[in-house]
């Protein structure tokens, strides 16, 4: 799949964190053509979106366990976690685990 370079990512936010994101499903971060790690977009939210960004990571800046992001499809805890490259006109979805019984 082809993928424009647009200078930004789109982070889509699931339904049950909306009200963190001022009711938005999708929020847009500028980033340079070379990319971001993950650990640094979530860092450029935390400055318009800090409660979101609090629910996705804990006080020691790592992931939540609840909290799976996917960038472009794939797990980023399967890759390189918070040191996931996320390149301009990528799309990373945050999904929150779903329990049950």
């Amino acid at each position: 799949m082809t993928r424009t370079v647009t200078g930004e990512v789109r982070l889509r936010i699931p339904g049950v964190l909306r009200d963190l994101a001022g009711g938005a499903g999708e929020l847009r971060v500028a980033v340079d053509e070379a990319g971001v790690p993950l650990d640094q977009l979530l860092s450029a939210l935390s400055d318009s979106w800090p409660e979101l960004v609090r629910r996705l990571r804990d006080e020691t800046g790592a992931l939540r366990r609840h909290v799976n992001l996917f960038v472009d499809g794939e797990d980023a805890r399967r890759g390189s976690g918070l040191q996931t490259v996320v390149m301009p006109g990528a799309v990373v979805h945050v999904l929150p685990s779903v329990a049950g019984g």
